[in-house]
């Protein structure tokens, strides 16, 4: 929130706030603080100040143990990342005291307010306790303050001295959230003219007074099959049918101006009648306005992009088939160079993929030179590009293209081609493009698309199954490839995980220049190997199973390799595999996606 006046400032038009898995009362309270201070922030005044009230109450709702600017300042974060807790940390309230096992009675001195119906979760235990009983030297209590010290009732489980207490959930706080969301708080403007007369249908007429464009031009009519009966003793009079009509507390819609066009000796035998009418004519109004807004294409319109996509495909499965028994050529992705390797030793490799970040850095060259004169080489975009990284490419690919024999580039992402173009003219005239995985082609639309942006050979991507990389393979508009062995990339994060922080900082140890090789352990003990990039402060993530796929189920034109550690003779061994359409077995391999449904 403190933040809020400089997105204003800045341009940005929307906000959008993290909802996923979480209550109501989460969305309510969150969309009503930032509500008052985007406003403020609107206003442009110079007192825009976040009060501590307003952030405690965000804390409440929901936090995981912090608060961070993430990646808004310019200097390094290094408490982007809270590692203790994964879930909601809530406020700490105090720590235990003393503890009666037999009775369950804690007792505590309060950093904060507690009553009865808070959630609370103390630290070590797993779950959460609802507070159902609140006692003071013996006496039970509502109300508390900070400072006072409590028993709080009824909480069983090895808790020792010590231990931590959060309040998880307030219920005062969660009450008032959820009044604030119960009723319709935003309405559209009605107008009706109700009409009660002898030997006619109940009826209701409706139009708006609002200034919403879907509503602007409403002019509905509804009857009910129902006749008034005459009047024996008290007849139906004006007030009482408005003050049925005017029961829209449960819907988006109001009636500002109810006319009343009754006869003076007419009864409905049941009030609910002119419930029923309510109903039916505001379900009318709101049909109407979701019609108003639906949007459809002319069937002429499809049938027309139909004929022309499927003549396309026919075309492209077709010469498919033509390539059914073509072996695929083999791409070797390095996301290592190794100075001390013999890289005249490979065999049996077509394309290699080197990152971008070696060919800038002048000790590679020999590697790079020995690699780009007996292969055809590709430099590899990365995933993530950021302002250092964008000048140091513009300052270092041309030098690269001139100084290596340089095929071409796998992007991998719309933003590495824009780059490409603003330094290379003719583009596709002399160099290939390859789009990588992270494209997440999942369908022929896509390919097609890929073909307009001037891609060569396309990535499939590894979180395809089984049937939709078969479909993918049946046509052939552009080249494919499929990575058929290597450590795949689970993540690649904007944060180091070894400096701890989102940007290099002075008094970083610089682990990430060592020789070391680092991983991430998870609670079966799998290891899940860590890349830095020191030049952007990016890491990639790897997959702790190797995966291992036969190319032969699939009509692929390159079958890709990626390598992390493998020395060359391992890199032989894998080639040979691969070349004779097996697949690596065991506990350490996996065959990715091929067999879950996506």
């Amino acid at each position: 929130m403190d933040y809020l006046p400089d997105f204003v400032n800045s341009g940005v038009k929307c906000l959008k706030i993290e909802g996923r898995m979480k209550s109501p009362e989460y969305v309510a309270t969150v969309t009503k603080i930032y509500r008052k201070y985007l406003d403020l922030a609107q206003n442009k005044k110079d007192d825009y100040n976040v009060s501590n009230k307003d952030k405690k109450t965000l804390m409440q709702v929901f936090n995981r143990g912090m608060s961070s600017s993430g990646h808004l300042d310019n200097s390094a974060n290094k408490k982007l990342i809270y590692k203790e807790k994964p879930n909601n940390m809530g406020l700490y309230i105090g720590m235990v005291k003393k503890y009666n096992k037999t009775k369950g009675y804690i007792t505590l001195e309060l950093e904060d307010k507690i009553e009865i119906g808070d959630t609370i979760a103390i630290e070590n235990r797993i779950g959460s306790y609802k507070i159902s009983e609140l006692m003071e030297h013996g006496k039970n209590i509502k109300e508390t303050s900070i400072g006072q010290t409590v028993t709080i009732g009824r909480i069983k489980g090895n808790i020792q001295n010590g231990y931590k207490i959060y309040r998880l959930a307030s219920k005062n706080l969660t009450k008032k959230a959820k009044e604030s969301y119960q009723e319709e708080n935003r309405k559209v403007e009605l107008n009706c003219t109700v009409t009660i007369k002898k030997k006619r249908p109940v009826s209701i007429y409706v139009t708006s007074c609002s200034n919403i464009n879907l509503y602007k031009n409403l002019s509905i009519t509804c009857n009910l099959d129902f006749i008034p009966v005459a009047a024996k003793t008290k007849p139906l009079d004006r007030q009482t049918v408005i003050n049925q009509i005017s029961k829209t507390a449960s819907s988006p819609y109001h009636f500002k101006n109810i006319n009343i066009d009754i006869d003076d000796d007419v009864f409905l035998p049941k009030l609910s009648i002119l419930n029923e009418l309510r109903r039916t004519a505001l379900s009318n109004v709101e049909s109407i306005a979701q019609a108003a807004i639906h949007r459809s294409i002319p069937k002429s319109t499809i049938d027309k992009i139909n004929k022309k996509e499927n003549s396309t495909l026919k075309n492209m499965r077709t010469i498919a088939k033509s390539t059914k028994n073509q072996f695929p050529k083999i791409s070797l992705l390095l996301n290592i160079i190794d100075e001390n390797f013999d890289y005249n030793k490979l065999e049996n490799v077509d394309n290699i993929y080197i990152p971008l970040k070696f060919f800038t850095n002048k000790k590679y060259e020999h590697c790079l030179k020995i690699i780009s004169k007996k292969f055809d080489t590709y430099i590899y975009m990365p995933t993530i590009v950021k302002g250092n990284y964008k000048n140091l490419f513009l300052s270092n690919a041309e030098n690269a293209v001139n100084t290596y024999n340089i095929q071409g580039f796998v992007v991998s992402n719309i933003c590495n081609i824009k780059l490409l173009n603003s330094l290379f003219k003719d583009l596709n005239k002399y160099f290939k493009i390859i789009s990588n995985y992270t494209f997440n082609v999942f369908n022929s639309q896509t390919v097609l698309e890929l073909k307009k942006l001037g891609i060569s050979k396309f990535t499939l991507s590894p979180e395809l199954d089984r049937k939709t990389v078969n479909s993918l393979c049946n046509y052939n508009y552009l080249q494919k490839e499929l990575i058929v062995y290597g450590k795949a990339p689970l993540l690649h994060m904007n944060y180091c995980l070894l400096g701890e922080s989102n940007k290099c900082y002075p008094t970083c140890k610089v682990r990430c220049q060592n020789d070391k090789t680092y991983y991430l352990q998870d609670r079966l003990n799998m290891k899940f190997e860590i890349m830095p990039d020191n030049i952007q402060t990016v890491t990639t993530l790897f997959n702790s199973k190797t995966t291992s796929i036969s190319p032969n189920e699939f009509h692929i034109d390159f079958a890709r390799i990626d390598i992390l550690h493998e020395n060359i003779s391992k890199i032989n061994e894998i080639i040979k595999t691969v070349k004779t359409g097996k697949n690596f077995q065991g506990k350490e391999f996996t065959s990715g996606n091929l067999n879950r449904e996506i």
